[in-house]
Formats: C-alpha cells, sequence, structure tokens
C-alpha cells in the first residue's frame, strides 16, 4: 500500500530519518529529537506511528531504519521539498537560503497533484536551488553527494551547495567561483588534512580541508573513468608521501 499523505512533522522526521540512514547507520531518537526541535518522548512516539504505517523499523536502544516502503516515502518528501524550493526561487526570486526554509512551511499544505503540477509548470528541473538533484517519482533513493574534499586527484565534479550557512565561508566561496552548478577538478591533494587544489573555470584555487568539507558535489567522474577533462590529470605524489591505491 501506497502511503501519500502524512502530517508536516511525520515528512520532516522522514527526511530526518533518510539523512541519518544514508550511510547505512541507525537514526537515533536523540539526534531526531534535536534536529526536528522536539522532545525525545514525542519523536518516540513519533517513530511508533511511523512503525505502525510500516515505514521503520525501530529496535530499543539500538535506532530507527526504513522499510523499503519508508525509503520511497522518504525521497518522495524530499522531491516535493526540492520542487518547492526551485518554485519559490525560479518563479518568485528567493534566494536559494531563503526558499529552504520557506518551503518547509507550506510544502507539506500541496496535494500530490499540485507539487506535480508545480513540477511540470518549471519545465520538469532536475535539480533544487542548491544543485541537489530531484529524484523521480519512482526512484528509491538519491543520487550520492559527496563531500568535496572526498574526491582524489584527478577527479572532476559538480558542485551542489555549500553545507554551511556562515556568511563569511559563503562569501568566500564566492570569491573562489565555488558556486552551485560549477564544474571542479582536483589537480592535488595534500597529505594528513591538508588543503585541495582545485581548478575551476581554468583558474588554480586553494580550498582547506574544514571549507571543503562544507561544499557537496554532484556527478563525480573518477579518473579511470574521465576522458581528457580540462584540469584533471594524474598528479604525482608528494615528496614524503605515501601514494593511495585507487578504490571504487
Amino acid at each position: 500500500m501506497q502511503h501519500t499523505e502524512f502530517t508536516r512533522t511525520e515528512r520532516e522526521a522522514l527526511k530526518a530519518i533518510y539523512r541519518f540512514t544514508r550511510d547505512g547507520s541507525q537514526a537515533h531518537t536523540g539526534l531526531l529529537a534535536e534536529r526536528l526541535g522536539l522532545s525525545p518522548g514525542t519523536v518516540t512516539t513519533l517513530v511508533k506511528r511511523l512503525a505502525d504505517r510500516g515505514l521503520v523499523d525501530h529496535r530499543p536502544y539500538q535506532g530507527v531504519t526504513f522499510t523499503d516502503e519508508g525509503r520511497r516515502a522518504a525521497v518522495a518528501a524530499i522531491r516535493r521539498h526540492r520542487i518547492v524550493e526551485r518554485f519559490l526561487a525560479d518563479m518568485l526570486g528567493y534566494a536559494w537560503n531563503e526558499a529552504d526554509e520557506l518551503a518547509v512551511s507550506f510544502e507539506h499544505d500541496l496535494p500530490d497533484e499540485v507539487t506535480q503540477r508545480l513540477f511540470v509548470a518549471l519545465h520538469r528541473p532536475t535539480t533544487c536551488p542548491h544543485g541537489f538533484p530531484i529524484p523521480q517519482p519512482e526512484d528509491a533513493d538519491l543520487p550520492n553527494t559527496p563531500e568535496l574534499y572526498d574526491l582524489e586527484p584527478g577527479d572532476v565534479a559538480e558542485v551542489a551547495v555549500s553545507g554551511s550557512t556562515d556568511a563569511e565561508i559563503l562569501s568566500f566561496l564566492g570569491t573562489l567561483g565555488v558556486v552551485p552548478g560549477v564544474k571542479v577538478a582536483v589537480i592535488e591533494k595534500h597529505p594528513f588534512d591538508g588543503p585541495l587544489v582545485v581548478e575551476i573555470d581554468g583558474q588554480t584555487r586553494t580550498i582547506g580541508e574544514r571549507v571543503a568539507r562544507q561544499v557537496y558535489v554532484t556527478r563525480t567522474i573518477a579518473p579511470a573513468d574521465r576522458v581528457a577533462v580540462a584540469g584533471a590529470r594524474p598528479v604525482a605524489p608528494l615528496t614524503g608521501a605515501t601514494e593511495t591505491p585507487d578504490t571504487d
């Protein structure tokens, strides 16, 4: 049975559980309570309600995981949010960070039909204003969006969004040209949590580890798969550094 009717709190819980369990972990009620701004007791009741609907499995003192149906429902909730963000940004002119906050205030009141009509009216966008992909209705998962710092020399990716809300960091990234949609080629990665050297629009830039971990990317091209992408070239190991074998 496909569940499409949810309260605002239920949808926000589904989205939060998805984020916490994306890497195979379990979502603990304490973390969910902090994320949702609710008391632990309220979250426990909420999780039980979702479990009764067959959307999650909850083992006391261990955490929450999705059933297959629950994961699809969470992806659908994320799709709804990203479509509404796109509407607020494209049609009403809100900045991406404003669209994110405003979408939560009314996305849950929209019938599925209205959400789909917005999607069509927006010419079926593939990403939200941040650059994150908008899943299709039948999708059961979302594409991976690793941190920029997870990339290795030779990797090429498209910037999705900064995960930071710090105005100084956002301004700094803007001066480097690290904005949603731009292509970034990793030229060098210094060892021991050192900075990344990247190429953006033909310009070489250096980004520290702390900032690079606050930038999310999509559409990564690994060295073995790339074909003469500008800026993506093998880099000899630094003197004294140990070369790490490529992993899939």
